[in-house]
């Protein structure tokens, strides 16, 4: 009998090491891969895995899995979908176990999400002609950058090279450097042999070898008289006002504070993004020529928007989302309760606040939240708690913030959610009320949902300050007032960032998509600068002067990725200066080495892949 245990569990753990394989492959379907024949594989793997016990999972998905295969052979007709469709809900309301209702549900979502692709299939036996595999790392930037190029030219040790063929595409490789939440990795196929590069620490490195505000910038084209203004200068406004000035056109950048940068200066502290890397990049922007910046100029408040409006040939908006969102809790107006994005901004400009001894509760459970937690460490606090109704995993802050965060000393209260503020006869902050959650259901979002564990009682967090991170809002109304359409202060625009119905006015950034990252603030304003200067009544193409190196054959051998490491967490928690520490030389190379350059080998070439 032990024989016959210790057999099934060695052959287990066999078929678990070649699961993982398989997993690994279906973690990196590269984008714009066929979405039908996505589904198939899907359904090929739930079929292998049914016990067989229930006919409508046992005979239902090899009939599925027939009728989807004669869509893909060019075999089927439109009476096909209907098939399916039927199929596929008598699978679901019958079936047993969730191997097969679940995989009838998936692919009865499929057929209505991809409908299109799938009249094409059967109608021109093909694909819609978007639909074509791309570069993982390239396609999922959302500036487009050339990845492989650029490790390309690290690897060689041509830094210079590699800073200028970010900038063809993201005129802030310092910031992406330090602060992006690398969405590049997520598909990188080097996760077929062993795990994604370190595309962000590659960057990193460039950086750290030659200053971005040392590398020229490419020469500018002639002028053509045009005079945009850009308001906010923040990503994305820079960066609109970097391509719009090589393109010729005269660009006025109006920034309400006294320094560039946007939240990247004053919401990003400095242990994470130290300023003065941030000016290396704004100093390479501006030294293109054609750029003024009015400082301390707020648009809405010191000059009026349509004053703006008429002084130019077209106009960007990318305020941003500066300001913190309010929380409706009993005793928010509590002395000691504070914005976290407020709070931020004061660090930024040089005033830190001074909690020593005091004990710290931060609401939230994003970047921002980690952000404010993490610093009211480093000004004093004796303890810091961050508070969150949900799970860790349910958090938006980037996984490698939170384990900072618990390396250094902060706790973590899952699963509580704010109820009230105490406070004392003085008005002054003295506890944080809480009612423990249980999680529950998905929400529209997508997200598993929390909700009033009604057997547990609130709880009493002892705490001096509160610090509320629960969003960025947007000052919206000075535009609103002149027009421009907002739905809960986010900006309407379309695709092509162009205002409807106010011609010359485009819009991007935060502003216009609610608080997301700084990566997409930049690919906002560069589609920005390309569509107003195609209604200028121009079509430049810009040259940044580099191409990529020629690809050497790939590295085939296993190896372990390198991570960016950071200072010691009972040193460092004590101090706002730079957290992560160098790649070495032989890690850039041993790390850049890994690279299979798909924009060569399996993809094709990137030229034209890429749509500005």
């Amino acid at each position: 009998m032990s024989k016959i245990y210790l057999a099934g569990r060695s052959s287990d753990t066999k078929i678990g090491k070649l699961l993982k394989k398989f997993s690994g492959k279906v973690n990196v379907y590269p984008p714009g891969t066929c979405p039908l024949t996505v589904q198939l594989s899907l359904l090929q793997a739930s079929k292998n895995q049914t016990c067989g016990k229930c006919v409508p999972c046992r005979d239902g998905l090899p009939q599925l899995e027939q009728l989807l295969s004669s869509i893909l052979n060019g075999s089927a007709t439109m009476e096909t979908l209907d098939e399916m469709k039927n199929l596929a809900i008598m699978i679901r309301d019958t079936a047993d176990c969730a191997i097969g209702y679940q995989t009838a549900i998936e692919l009865l979502e499929g057929l209505e999400t991809f409908h299109i692709e799938y009249v094409s299939h059967i109608q021109k036996h093909t694909c819609p002609e978007n639909i074509g595999q791309k570069i993982p790392c390239v396609t999922l930037c959302p500036a487009h950058v050339d990845i492989p190029g650029y490790i390309a030219h690290v690897n060689n040790g041509d830094y210079a090279d590699a800073i200028n063929l970010i900038r063809r595409d993201n005129p802030l490789p310092t910031a992406c450097a330090m602060i992006c939440e690398h969405p590049c990795e997520e598909r990188c196929r080097r996760n077929l042999i062993d795990s994604s590069l370190n595309i962000r620490g590659i960057k990193k490195y460039a950086v750290d070898q030659i200053a971005a505000d040392k590398v020229a910038v490419p020469r500018a084209n002639v002028s053509t008289g045009k005079k945009i203004a850009v308001i906010g200068g923040g990503p994305s406004g820079m960066t609109a006002a970097y391509f719009l000035s090589l393109m010729g056109h005269k660009v006025t950048v109006y920034e309400a504070k006294e320094r560039l940068g946007g939240m990247l200066m004053y919401g990003i502290p400095n242990y994470r993004f130290p300023k003065d890397r941030l000016d290396e990049d704004m100093r390479a922007i501006l030294s293109t020529g054609n750029i003024e910046v009015k400082y301390n100029v707020n648009v809405g408040v010191d000059i009026s928007v349509e004053e703006v409006y008429h002084s130019y040939d077209a106009m960007y908006v990318a305020i941003g989302a500066q300001v913190g969102k309010k929380l409706r809790l009993e005793g928010v107006d509590a002395k000691n309760v504070f914005s976290a994005v407020e709070v931020l901004d004061q660090i930024g400009h040089g005033n830190r606040p001074d909690y020593t001894g005091k004990v710290v509760s931060v609401i939230g459970g994003g970047n921002v939240a980690m952000d404010a937690a993490r610093s009211a460490l480093r000004c004093g606090a004796a303890e810091v708690r961050i508070v969150y109704r949900r799970r860790q995993e349910d958090m938006t802050a980037l996984d490698t913030e939170i384990e900072s965060a618990v390396m250094e000393g902060i706790e973590l209260m899952l699963l509580q959610a704010p109820k009230s503020i105490e406070s004392d006869e003085e008005g002054k902050c003295t506890a944080l009320w809480v009612q423990p959650q249980m999680i529950g259901p998905y929400d529209r979002a997508g997200r598993p949902a929390p909700m009033d564990a009604v057997s547990k009682a609130p709880e009493r967090i002892p705490c001096d300050v509160v610090l509320i991170a629960v969003g960025q809002d947007i000052v919206s109304a000075p535009f609103e007032e002149f027009g421009m359409p907002a739905e809960r202060k986010v900006f309407q625009a379309g695709l092509d960032t162009a205002v409807e119905n106010m011609p010359g006015v485009f819009v991007g950034g935060d502003c216009a998509t609610g608080p997301s990252t700084a990566i997409r603030a930049i690919a906002a304003g560069k589609v920005a600068a390309h569509n107003i200067d195609e209604y200028l009544g121009y079509h430049h193409t810009l040259d940044c002067g580099v191409t990529a190196p020629e690809a050497k054959p790939n590295n085939r051998v296993p190896t372990g990725r390198v991570n960016i490491g950071e200072r010691p967490a009972y040193i460092r928690k004590h101090d706002f200066e730079h957290v992560e520490c160098p790649m070495s030389h032989e890690e850039m190379l041993q790390e850049a080495g890994r690279c299979l350059r798909c924009d060569v080998y399996g993809c094709g070439k990137l030229e034209g892949a890429v749509e500005k």
